[in-house]
Parts: structure tokens; sequence; C-alpha cells
């Protein structure tokens, strides 16, 4: 064999091992992801990861493993993600918190809208307002006058200040013109625990974590946060029915990346995230729990954050919120 016939073999061999090496790293994904949710288990956002989460799994082939980093309304977790390689290895689904911190501390360790990248809002769904089965109110109204009678003396829990339960609570407070204490937690799930337990008087929480609790008898549930009612208790009205007129607040989830994550890898989770959304199971699943799948494009999800960034700032300074 020539001299010049072995280089042409060696370069082509070489050329070989290169394009086996690229194509094994443009292969996504090729090892476990993991899906940071920044609050305990049993919450919202914890719920609608292990949806998700399990979904892509079965999708990649690959472990998906859902990481409970809880405390300081999300921070800690959030920021996990935020300073996280932007590889598509780690992931954060996060709640309507996100887009209320920039208004509630004075400084963040990461910038919400820089260092973060969204991938698609996953669902929304209204809130249920449940009290502890001790009060003696069957309604809105019972409530509110109960509570005025007794200024001062009830407790109101959610999984952290910033947190949609807490939005929901001092909303509640405000346009009712009530005395209540908010009592922030690391999530949903303790919150619940102790609202439960008669430590808290009352809560604004998802539907899902909170029917069970209403179902054997534990809590009582009042009202509706959105504008129409769940087909899920269709007995129960809306705050606004129920006498506080022009009241809504309602919950969302979505799926971030860090920012600087390539594009192909974005596009690749937000279909997966669509696809998931559009099957029978996971579609039953979300109206089991009084949610509703939206999957919007990252353009479109970008877009509704820096909106409701720019909404709850609004409200934080109009109720004088801050934590720090």
């Amino acid at each position: 064999m020539t001299t010049m016939s072995r280089l042409i073999l060696w370069a082509a061999a070489l050329l070989a091992c290169v394009s086996s090496a690229v194509h094994a790293q443009g292969v996504y994904p090729n090892k476990p992801i993991r899906l940071v949710v920044p609050f305990a288990p049993g919450g919202s956002n914890d719920i609608m990861a292990r949806i998700i989460g399990y979904k892509f799994a079965e999708s990649f082939g690959q472990q998906v493993i859902i990481d409970n980093r809880g405390g300081a309304s999300g921070i800690i977790g959030t920021d996990i993600v935020a300073k996280a390689a932007p590889d598509g290895y780690t992931l954060l689904m996060m709640s309507l918190t996100l887009a209320v911190n920039p208004s509630l501390y004075k400084k963040l360790p990461y910038d919400t809208e820089k260092d973060l990248l969204p991938v698609s809002l996953v669902a929304s769904a209204p809130l249920i307002l449940v009290v502890h089965p001790s009060l003696p109110v069957k309604s809105l109204k019972d409530f509110i006058a109960h509570a005025k009678a007794n200024p001062g003396k009830f407790n109101f829990g959610s999984g952290g200040p910033g947190t949609t339960p807490h939005l929901a609570g001092e909303m509640l407070k405000s346009m009712a013109g009530l005395q209540m204490t908010h009592v922030p937690y690391k999530g949903g799930g303790p919150a619940l625990a102790d609202l439960v337990g008669g430590q808290l008087q009352l809560m604004l929480e998802n539907i899902p974590s909170t029917l069970p609790f209403v179902k054997s008898g534990k809590l009582r549930v009042l009202a509706i946060s959105g504008l129409k009612r769940s087909t899920l208790v269709p007995e129960v009205p809306t705050l606004d029915e129920a006498g506080l007129k022009g009241y809504e607040i309602v919950g969302w989830n979505g799926l971030f990346l860090p920012a600087g994550t390539p594009s192909t890898i974005v596009t690749r989770l937000h279909a997966e995230t669509v696809k998931s959304l559009a099957l029978p199971d996971i579609k039953e699943r979300l109206s089991g729990m009084g949610a509703e799948g939206v999957g919007s494009a990252p353009a479109q999800f970008s877009a509704f954050v820096k909106a409701e960034i720019k909404k709850w700032a609004q409200v934080a300074r109009d109720a004088g919120l801050r934590v720090e």
C-alpha cells in the first residue's frame, strides 16, 4: 500500500470517528434529566412535574428525576436551574411565583428574564378556598362576617411568600377588608397538613391536593377563585358569585430551561410537552384536577411571563407587599 493510500485510509477513519462522536453528542437526551421543583412535594408544581416527567421518561427512554428543592418561595430551586449548564439536562417546573418574586424581593440571585428560558406554559387552574371545619361558617358571606367579628384571629397558609395561594389570600384580605395573618411554609403540602390539623384557619390552594381533604370532611370548601365554576365541584360558587365581585386569580405552571440552551433542545422539549398534554390519559388527569393543559410555544410563553411580571409588580405595589 502506498503512502498516499495509507494517508487516505487514515483520514477516512479519523473522519468517521469524529462524525460518530459528533453524532453521539448530538443525540438528546442520552442521560437522565433532572426536573427541579422549587417547592416541597405535594403542591401543584410537584404534581405537574411528575405528570410531565413521567411522559418525558417514556418518550425519551431516559430517567427523569424529580428534584424537590423547597425554600425561599421557590428562589433556591429556581437559582439552581438558572445557574445550571444550558444543556437540556436541568429543567424547572415553576408557577406564578416566578413572576411575583421580582416584586417581593429586593434582590434575587438570578435575573428572571435573562437567566431563564421559557419552554411552555403547561397548565392553568383556579384555586379553592377551604376552611377548617371547626369554623362556624358554611359560605363565603358567613366566613367574611365571622372574620370581621374576630379581627386578627385568623391565619392563612401558603407554600411561601409570593406563591399563588399567598397572593390569593392577600387579595381576599384586601377586597373583603379582613385582618388575617399570612403564615408561609416551604410548600403547599406542609401548609395543608397544618390546616387539616387546625393550626391554620383557611387557605386558597390548588384543587388536586385539597379536594381529598374536602371529600373526607377534614376541610370545608367555600368558593373557587376563577370566574367560572370548576367541573370538579360544580356546586361550589366562585368568589365573584359569592359576593366578592371582581375577584379572580388563576394559578399556572410552566416549564423553563437555563438561558443559552440550544434551540433544538428547546424545540424538542416543547414538542414533547405538547404531545404529552394531548394524550387522553393526561387530559383526563388534568381535568380531574380542575386544570387545563395549555402547551404554548416558547415565544408565547415568554411574552406571557413578561406580562405576568408587570401585572404582579403593580399588585405588589398597591398591596404594599415586600419580603425584604
